[in-house]
């Protein structure tokens, strides 16, 4: 941290010189408190005592979808090994391939330590254009407004690059978290005004701006452009849940991990995990979850009752959208972002069936477009507001009744 105090230390005069020393002074408090709580703490009555604030909130958050993470890394490494063992090479011709045969570790991928440390070769560089190209946009608004910048970007970020696929360009990295952050979020006045979770439009900017490089099956398996595979939805889109296990795909793979996709989006498994955790903390709502799972379920059910012979999507059971695609992901940790999602309790199962109905006919119906978890929250969020009003107009009526 002292590098950078020093360089801010250098540009406090250009900021007096501007008349703007106060957002100098902001953004220097914001590096005293990204990290700790800060020391001028109210001591006397009247104040407020609890034990939980926003840093702590976003940090439970963080350590819910470590698992993801490290399931993330391990799996994008393991993907690319098997691609590498495919083609008969000793590594990879790139820098990454060089770098772990000058450590000695090699593209095993029945080693788990040879695929994690490969696989962070892809994650990092990702997670860390993340959160430079988006703290430059912290920094800036924090520095125009005069606040400072709470630590919900973090969790940003890392959501943010765990929906990526490991093959993603950098400068496309950067222009999405760019998006998410300034149109999704700082234009409406920063963290907790904002109508829409900004790793999901962000996401979604750059799956409708770059649908070739988001999309398709050369993007799912580093190193090698050559060496191709869909993801378990995609193929479930085209010959369905059979031709799925004709593949040698099953249902615990799916829900352990090891399979292709975006990178943090492939194991429901560590999903579930850090799910349970973070609705142990009460930082999750377990209802829009739930919510989420009874829309899904009745869905999938109704599509299958009616059934189709020409889409192979009408078939496909509810377990197996659970495990497929970023459903469990965008359930847990996109769906109960507190900012963006409903915040009565009747409003939260509406929500979050809505985000279930949403997921599933996107899925079934659109079959140009098998993964829907991502849009349906996106529109979710942009009728939570109005849920919440009408909840709570209903509330007003039924307590008027009563006193009558």
């Amino acid at each position: 941290m002292r590098p950078l105090r020093r360089f801010l230390d250098k540009l406090a005069p250009l900021f007096a010189a501007g008349g703007r020393l106060e957002s100098y002074q902001a953004i220097y408090e914001m590096i005293d408190t990204l990290f700790y709580s800060p020391p001028d703490v109210s001591r006397h009555a009247p104040h407020v005592r609890d034990a939980i604030d926003l840093k702590r909130v976003m940090g439970l958050v963080v350590i819910g979808v470590l698992p993801c993470a490290l399931v993330a890394m391990w799996n994008t490494g393991y993907q690319a090994n098997l691609a590498v063992q495919e083609l008969g090479l000793t590594s990879p011709d790139d820098w990454r391939g060089a770098l772990m045969a000058a450590l000695g570790i090699g593209n095993d991928p029945s080693s788990i330590g040879a695929s994690t440390f490969y696989g962070m070769l892809y994650f990092m560089p990702i997670y860390m254009i993340t959160l430079a190209a988006g703290g430059v946009w912290e920094v800036l608004f924090a520095g125009i407004r005069n606040h400072e910048i709470n630590e919900g970007f973090f969790v940003t970020s890392i959501l943010y690059a765990l929906t990526l696929p490991a093959t993603t360009p950098l400068w496309q990295v950067a222009l999405g978290i760019s998006f998410g952050v300034v149109m999704a979020k700082e234009v409406f006045g920063g963290t907790g005004k904002n109508f829409m979770n900004p790793a999901l439009a962000g996401r979604a900017f750059l799956y409708f701006a770059y649908p070739i490089e988001m999309s398709g099956e050369s993007v799912w398996t580093p190193p090698i452009d050559v060496i191709t595979g869909a993801t378990p939805l995609a193929v479930t889109a085209e010959s369905g849940v059979r031709g799925l296990i004709e593949q040698g795909v099953t249902w615990t793979d799916a829900f352990l991990g090891p399979v292709q996709g975006s990178i943090g989006e492939t194991s429901t498994l560590a999903c579930l995990l850090g799910g349970v955790f973070i609705i142990y903390t009460g930082v999750a709502s377990w209802r829009i979850i739930a919510g989420v799972m009874l829309g899904m379920v009745a869905t999938a059910l109704l599509f299958n009752g009616v059934g189709s012979d020409a889409n192979p999507m009408f078939a496909m059971p509810w377990h197996w959208h659970l495990v497929l695609g970023g459903f469990a992901f965008g359930m847990i940790f996109m769906a109960t972002d507190p900012v963006t999602a409903c915040v009565t309790n009747p409003g939260r199962w509406i929500f979050g069936i809505l985000v279930g109905v949403i997921t599933v006919v996107i899925r079934v119906v659109n079959i140009a477009f098998p993964e829907g978890i991502m849009l349906a929250i996106l529109f979710a969020n942009i009728f939570a507001p109005t849920i919440d009003h009408f909840v709570a107009q209903a509330n007003i009526a039924r307590r008027l009744r009563r006193s009558v």
